[in-house]
């Protein structure tokens, strides 16, 4: 009966829940200590979209500004980050759509006119924590 309990507790003792583990994203880029820095992981269905299914924010810190995206399950997903320098809750956009803001993708993928693939952006997330580093970058 000890082991079972053990076996299943091992999951919470080693970081990760029946959800899944945690994706940590260091943004480089950040200019200031101003505003929030939000990160999207996102599966290939709804990648480069507004709702992709694990998020989180933390406030910018001037350089690198870790994000800490919990209970994601195992799986292939690439992820996508934003500087809301302004603080006001929304990636800006301008009249075509194009960011207003400096955003980046997994893998340091850059873009110009148009969204970045899934397939260069993406990476493995496993049963343990996952750290991941890209830059933002205001798109031209």
């Amino acid at each position: 009966m000890q082991r079972l309990a053990l076996l299943l507790a091992l999951p919470f003792l080693i970081g990760a829940g029946p959800a899944g583990a945690p994706v940590e994203v260091a943004v480089t880029g950040i200019a200031t200590a101003r505003g929030r820095v939000h990160v999207d992981i996102c599966p290939e269905s709804r990648f480069t979209r507004k709702d992709c299914p694990w998020s989180a924010e933390a406030p910018a810190r001037a350089g690198t500004t870790t994000v800490t995206v919990p209970g994601v399950p195992p799986g292939r997903y690439a992820a996508q980050a934003y500087w809301d320098a302004n603080d006001n809750g929304k990636a800006d956009r301008n009249f075509i759509g194009m960011p207003l803001e400096p955003v980046g993708f997994s893998n340091d993928v850059r873009v110009k006119l148009s969204r970045p693939k899934f397939a260069a952006a993406a990476f493995e997330h496993g049963n343990a924590k996952t750290p991941i580093t890209f830059a933002v970058h205001k798109i031209p």
